[in-house]
């Protein structure tokens, strides 16, 4: 009879190391946000454009270092919004920052940190106080408007019936107010007629909001911004237009008078240049 360990005793310390060598295998988080922006063609300044997440934030995230993030709440609302910037699945990327960092993470107390969920502006209620003061104002006005009408009507309406007219002259003509010109109807679309000599891009809205960032040729920022949806925004140049939308499936594009076909997906980053002549992305 032999002593030591027998073929099943020692089967626990190879599933060890086979989950040892899984471990080493998969990237940290930051690795992994890292190489998808590389591999979308994306900068740290372009994803924090995109996202409002600040680049030093970016930095120390794709360093593995949480610490600027303000606590685990933030940190992993910037590992969320950063992994679908880069069209990963946040959620393995949050499983993985759960097992590192003890699970779900502690309350913390709001503070303006998470800067990703800060673009929608607050909306404040109608003033009611102002709307009341206009309303009596109004009112008043138009009592005393109908009061002094009403006065100038009553002398006419007697001058008439005893057959004479203030100091003996015919009797005035009604004036009839000359009807105004219609004003010109708008052009159905602000590009229609847009100059041959230079390249004209309407960026529409229309389903849902998007962050864009328009340059000119020469790589100059002409809007940098949140387009709410149902907003539409028209740049011209003489030769050239860049284009960075953070979320291409929102958004209708018009070159030159003409709507531009894609296929854009919901949440994609797309980067595009237009020139004069045909559409067509540079």
């Amino acid at each position: 009879m032999s002593i030591g360990n027998s073929p099943e005793d020692e089967r626990p310390f190879e599933d060890e190391r086979v989950e040892e060598d899984r471990e080493e295998a998969r990237p940290s988080i930051g690795r992994a946000l890292q190489q998808a922006r590389i591999a979308a063609g994306l900068t740290v300044d372009d994803i924090s454009s995109a996202t409002r997440v600040r680049m030093n934030i970016v930095h120390a995230i794709e360093a593995d270092d949480f610490t600027a993030c303000g606590g685990d709440v933030y940190a992993r609302g910037h590992i969320r919004t950063l992994a679908k910037a880069v069209h990963l699945d946040p959620a393995p990327l949050l499983a993985q920052y759960g097992d590192e960092h003890g699970g779900r993470p502690a309350p913390t107390p709001a503070a303006p940190l998470f800067e990703a969920e800060r673009i929608r502006p607050e909306r404040r209620g109608p003033n009611w106080t102002a709307a009341m003061v206009a309303a009596i104002v109004a009112v008043i006005g138009f009592v005393g408007f109908t009061m002094f009408q009403g006065g100038d009507d009553s002398a006419n309406e007697t001058n008439v019936a005893e057959g004479s007219t203030p100091g003996g002259s015919a009797s005035p003509s009604t004036k009839t107010k000359k009807p105004t010109d219609p004003e010109p109807e708008p052009s159905d679309s602000a590009i229609a007629a847009a100059p041959q000599d230079k390249v004209t891009v309407q960026v529409a809205a229309v389903d849902g909001r998007s962050w864009i960032a328009v340059k000119d040729h020469n790589g100059r920022m002409v809007f940098d911004g949140v387009l709410k949806q149902g907003d539409t925004k028209t740049f011209q140049d003489s030769s050239k237009v860049h284009l960075v939308l953070g979320d291409a499936g929102a958004i209708d594009l018009f070159v030159n008078g003409k709507k531009i076909k894609d296929d854009f997906q919901p949440g994609a980053v797309e980067r595009l240049t237009y020139t004069k002549g045909d559409p067509e992305a540079g």
